[in-house]
């Protein structure tokens, strides 16, 4: 007899309904599952068996045939394991072949019969959900992760003695249902910019990179305060949005990173990976590619700690997700797009032994070991950052100081301020902030001043910026205006970004 029984397949973030086909037929006792699975899912087999019998349940011993249609879409992981135990029990008459026609079931199963989470369960309701499938059957752990995707009936179950009783319409399983408000709401607060002494002028720059969601550089001698300043910069930025927030939790549910008890992430990211990483575990890959650390940092924060240490190759991979927003992954069974919509923090000493130019430390370098050194950040990539920042040793006057720096609520005020003055100007569904802006935008926002344009041109030649330096300039002048309420960009607004491009030509010059 034949079954069949609804269940997802994913490639990147997007799906697709597989139709999990269950032939049982007269023969040799065997098992025999097809349609391009992976090794978790071959295993299934064994689980699915144990689960059947340790259940109460006949597990036929006959010919069984599963097929996993379409056959050349990559079938991963244990989630198919109770389709298939569901499809055996139709096949076997165990259940109604009608009692399961209108729901997409998902979930591993022990070999006690229960029913365990999976990863990636988010992206594949959303999946079902595209093809007008309304209801889903999940394992009980990823309810209200599952529950997110809204205008779908989730029944969350715990064993497969529940789930064959409630197909039997002998027990009840309500829908499960979130308040994705409430789950927002419970985000709670990070590190507090009250906590970091001094830099009064690096705070001012960190407040116009998240006002304006610009890359930032900063360079100072170890010790300086560098890392403490990424850390708290997530503290500063916009609230998240449902919808980004409902972004973020696809790509950490299909990496296996949310959190037990918190199906929905509320907070902004921010990623800080070794500076060993290899460029797969940047920008993604593998040979069944999986979202990296940029794309893990979406609407976050990515934070590159010794920005020289990492292999050159791993930064030059850096240069297009950064420009597009988006990374795109090839490979020969088709090409992967995950979101990496981020703002890059990056720190560095001003050489090997950190100390170039430190008024309290002799720097032990020579001029060639300098410039190898910083070399090892190319032009291109330099080209993406919008404000390089220099971060000067703390003085002991500020670090005994009983006054509490401005906290981090006040300057995120300001920062929504602006992001609310961004939306307005580029109207929904578009451009999300100053950072992002095309060069068609660039033109039309960023009106000048009669001296800021004098200023410009001056600039421009002087520091022999290129096209895209010129732009991400204007970028920068227009959040600066943005903080001020000003219309135009006045000269004082120009100043300040290009003061934010200043150390390009100290340590980096020609």
């Amino acid at each position: 007899m034949l079954a069949i029984v609804k269940s997802t397949a994913l490639f990147g973030l997007t799906g697709q309904v597989v139709q999990v086909e269950v032939d049982v037929s007269n023969g040799l006792p065997s098992f025999d599952l097809v349609g391009l699975p992976d090794m978790a899912c071959r295993e299934s087999r064994d689980r699915v068996r144990a689960a059947m019998k340790n259940s109460g349940f006949e597990f036929p011993a006959r010919r069984i045939t599963v097929n996993l249609a379409p056959a050349d879409l990559r079938k991963e992981g244990p989630l198919y394991d109770l389709p298939i135990a569901v499809g055996i029990l139709v096949a076997t008459g165990q259940l109604e072949q009608s009692a399961v026609d209108r729901y997409v079931f998902l979930g591993e199963l022990s070999l006690n019969g229960q029913v365990r989470g999976v990863a990636g369960v988010l992206p594949n309701v959303l999946a079902a959900r595209e093809q007008d499938l309304r209801a889903v059957v999940v394992p009980r752990d990823n309810a209200a992760e599952a529950a997110l995707a809204r205008e779908v009936e989730v029944y969350p179950v715990e064993s497969l003695g529940q789930l064959t009783r409630f197909l039997r319409g002998e027990e009840q399983i309500s829908p499960y249902e979130v308040d994705p408000l409430l789950l927002l709401n419970r985000g709670g607060n990070g590190a507090d910019m009250a906590d970091v002494r001094g830099q009064a002028a690096v705070r001012r720059a960190l407040e116009v990179a998240a006002a304006g969601g610009h890359n930032l550089l900063m360079i100072g001698p170890p010790g300086s305060g560098k890392t403490m300043l990424a850390r708290r910069l997530p503290g500063i930025l916009p609230d998240l949005t449902f919808e980004e927030a409902l972004e973020i939790t696809k790509i950490y549910s299909l990496a296996g990173l949310l959190k037990p008890g918190e199906p929905l992430v509320t907070q902004r990211p921010f990623r800080s990976p070794h500076h060993s990483a290899s460029a797969v575990g940047l920008i993604g890959g593998g040979r069944h590619p999986r979202p990296g650390e940029i794309s893990l940092a979406h609407h976050g924060v990515l934070f590159l700690d010794e920005l020289p240490e990492f292999h050159r190759d791993v930064l030059e991979a850096l240069r297009q997700p950064l420009e597009d927003g988006v990374v795109t992954i090839s490979r020969v069974s088709g090409a992967v797009t995950y979101p990496a919509s981020l703002m890059l923090v990056a720190a560095a000493n001003p050489c090997p032994c950190g100390f170039l130019g430190d008024p309290a430390r002799e720097c032990t370098c020579t001029p060639y070991q300098v410039q190898r050194y910083l070399g090892r950040i190319s032009g291109p990539l330099l080209d993406r950052i919008d404000i390089h920042l220099e971060v000067p040793r703390v003085d002991y006057e500020d670090l005994a100081g009983r006054e509490p720096g401005e906290p981090s609520s006040e300057i995120k005020k300001r920062v929504e301020r602006a992001r609310n003055i961004q939306r307005q100007r580029f109207g929904p569904g578009g451009t999300s902030c100053n950072a992002r802006m095309t060069p068609a935008q660039v033109r039309r926002f960023c009106s000048l001043s009669r001296e800021a344009r004098s200023l410009l041109a001056s600039v421009f030649r002087r520091l022999n910026l290129s096209a895209r330096s010129h732009d991400r300039m204007l970028k920068v002048a227009r959040t600066i205006a943005d903080l001020e309420g000003s219309e135009v960009i006045e000269a004082a607004h120009l100043a300040e970004a290009v003061q934010y491009r200043s150390l390009e030509a100290r340590y980096w010059p020609g």
